[in-house]
């Protein structure tokens, strides 16, 4: 007599790639999660190992999909540069983002300085950073933590002379500064600000405009500008 066996199929498991939430909680939470996606996409645009998204799900155990998160913005350092749907770091040789921004609002701030937070530094973050766009929810309204033997502890701010405050992020090797109060990337080593891609054709325009009027008010005094 031969025993039958009956197969059952396994049902794969499903890591969903979008909640149906919204991005952001308003326009000017949205915009700096933008800005800094698209600012440090340029500044690494030239490695191929270094992988920088935002607003997508981080899965970070295999076969549970309740084991997600996702940050504003996050840098993984030694994966290939390329479009993902979500991020499994067990199909990325185990590698957890490096450095992680959240745009901080009401309904966040609870969540990025608490579960948050203890995730990050359960995955090995090295640095956490945290703004608060309006001011109101974070005190001080730009914040970074860095990782130390498993516990993070504040990276400390300063005060240029024109009463800028900057952070300095020693994984991306570069520093987080306060423009009247506006997020913005800076090199270290040079203090070139890093702009998107409209700020880049904006400023160009205005470099060109002024170089226009400029060689247009040396023709009025029979300076010719091309022989300059």
């Amino acid at each position: 007599m031969t025993a039958s066996v009956e197969y059952i199929p396994i049902t794969p498991i499903e890591y969903p790639e979008e909640d149906g939430k919204p991005m952001a909680e308003g326009d000017l939470q949205r915009k700096y999660l933008v800005y800094a996606t698209d600012v440090l996409e340029i500044y690494f645009q030239n490695r191929p190992d270094v992988y920088v998204s935002g607003n997508l799900f981080v899965y970070y155990e295999q076969g549970n999909p309740e084991s997600v998160v996702a940050p504003d913005v996050f840098v993984v350092f030694g994966v290939d540069n390329k479009e993902r749907r979500s991020y499994k770091t067990w199909e990325e040789q185990d590698k957890t983002p490096d450095f992680v921004l959240e745009i901080t609002s009401k309904t966040t701030r609870s969540k990025d300085q608490g579960a948050k937070k203890g995730i990050y530094a359960f995955l090995g973050v090295r640095e956490y950073f945290q703004y608060d766009p309006t001011g109101d929810y974070l005190t001080p309204q730009l914040q970074g933590l860095r990782l130390v033997e498993g516990n993070y502890f504040p990276v400390a701010a300063n005060t240029l002379t024109d009463g800028t405050v900057s952070l300095t992020s020693e994984v991306l090797s570069l520093e987080l500064r306060l423009d009247a109060l506006k997020l913005r990337f800076y090199e270290s080593v040079t203090g070139r600000k890093l702009l998107t891609h409209e700020e880049e054709v904006t400023a160009r325009q205005a470099a060109e405009e002024k170089a226009q009027k400029l060689a247009a008010k040396l023709r009025e005094l029979n300076i010719d500008p091309d022989n300059l």
